[in-house]
């Protein structure tokens, strides 16, 4: 049993004791960030008013419910432990604004809308966060807010470690016993690594340590940003080999969002690909389509928009931006290919990395769209409806 599905059972076996004790739930007046109630409250969250907000690892609720009463946010409470949502769900069931939801946090964040807000209190080190971050950062809104607490120091000293790892960890029970949990528990610089490695900008970490005299428990508190401008990088630092490259980048955009895969390399694009000899554009749009993500389209559909041309290395890398405007089918994976993981994107929250030719191909259809890559000269088609070519050679 890996790290993450011990931590879920015995989360769930802490949140049985409690409902067996009958444990009560003392209110919150505000966020209880570090050991006995240290921290900076509230402030850090910004402004929740009419917000959609996270609290990640929400435990039995109580913060939670405390912002959704307090600011009046739309607040989703997810967690892991079907118990822990259980005692919420007894005190909170009826709190405006408030939904509380049993599920794994990185599953749940691969299919939920980007919040404005998300927030966790010591949850974060129960996660792998090589898994969990790449979700944190397109669950996040352009320049949306991530604030969350990570052990440091435990109650007998033991620091944080310089090696991406979990631990074990001792859980205390009210009334005696004690349960053993792993965490990752890492230090500030190598967290603020990881952070940044998934595009997210940290801009403060402060220290939380306990007000007791004899207890060493010590926490971090990270307050990150997700950049308000979508940046772009290179998949890989190799170039092409070196011939004329001529590909097509597909933009398929209704009223579910434009459609974006990810590739097995980390970047995000648009269905699309290398032009094959012997076929049109539009032709290479549909069949790039078809064996990417298993839509059908016809070429009849298929709006060439213009070229891009760009270059990496020495080579020349000319990309036609179309747009197809009907297409049937649902995008899934296909066996084979190398992107993946389909699904369809609102404007104002497309992911980070975006592949460079893909980010090319949208800022020339949408110009206003905040994207950053490298650049590209746009040659529009007098005539979209036109191919370029009508075969290769």
């Amino acid at each position: 049993m890996n790290a993450e599905s011990i931590n879920a059972e015995v989360w769930s076996a802490y949140g049985t004791h409690h409902i067996r004790r009958g444990t009560p739930l003392a209110e919150v007046e505000r966020i209880d960030w570090g050991p006995g109630g240290t921290g900076p409250g509230d402030v850090v969250l910004g402004d929740l008013a009419g917000r959609r907000v996270l609290d990640l690892g929400c435990g039995p609720g109580r913060h939670a419910a405390y912002l959704a009463r307090r600011y009046r946010a739309v607040v989703d409470a997810v967690d892991a432990s079907s118990s822990q949502i259980e005692r919420a769900r007894a005190h909170y069931a009826s709190v405006p604004g408030l939904r509380l939801v049993a599920a794994d946090a990185v599953e749940y964040l691969g299919t939920a809308a980007p919040y404005d807000v998300i927030y966790s209190l010591h949850a974060f080190p129960y996660l792998d966060p090589h898994r969990l971050l790449p979700a944190l950062a397109v669950a996040l809104k352009p320049g949306g807010r991530l604030s969350f607490t990570a052990l440091h120091t435990n109650s007998h000293g033991n620091g944080p470690a310089t090696a991406i790892k979990p631990r074990p960890e001792i859980l205390h029970l009210a009334g005696g016993g004690e349960l053993t949990v792993q965490m990752w528990v890492l230090t500030p610089k190598l967290w603020q690594d990881l952070l940044e490695r998934y595009g997210l900008h940290v801009e403060d970490i402060s220290a939380l340590d306990a007000p007791e005299e004899n207890n060493h428990a010590s926490y971090r508190l990270f307050q990150v940003r997700r950049p308000a401008r979508i940046p772009s990088r290179p998949r890989t630092t190799k170039p092409p080999a070196p011939h004329a490259a001529l590909g097509v980048g597909a933009l398929l955009y209704g009223p579910r969002g434009l459609l974006l895969g990810r590739h097995r390399r980390g970047t995000w694009e648009l269905p699309g690909g290398t032009v094959e000899p012997g076929e049109s554009l539009q032709e290479a749009v549909v069949r790039e389509l078809r064996e990417e993500t298993g839509l059908m389209a016809h070429p009849a559909n298929v709006r060439l928009l213009g070229a891009l041309h760009d270059h990496v290395g020495e080579v020349v890398r000319v990309t036609i931006a179309a747009h197809v405007t009907a297409w049937r089918g649902e995008p899934a994976n296909q066996s084979g290919e190398s992107v993946g993981a389909w699904r369809y994107w609102p404007l104002d929250s497309l992911p980070l990395h975006l592949f460079e030719c893909s980010a090319q191909v949208l800022t020339a259809w949408r110009p206003d769209l905040p994207i950053d890559h490298p650049a590209a000269r746009f040659i529009s088609f007098a005539d979209p409806q036109a191919p370029l070519f009508s075969s290769l050679a």
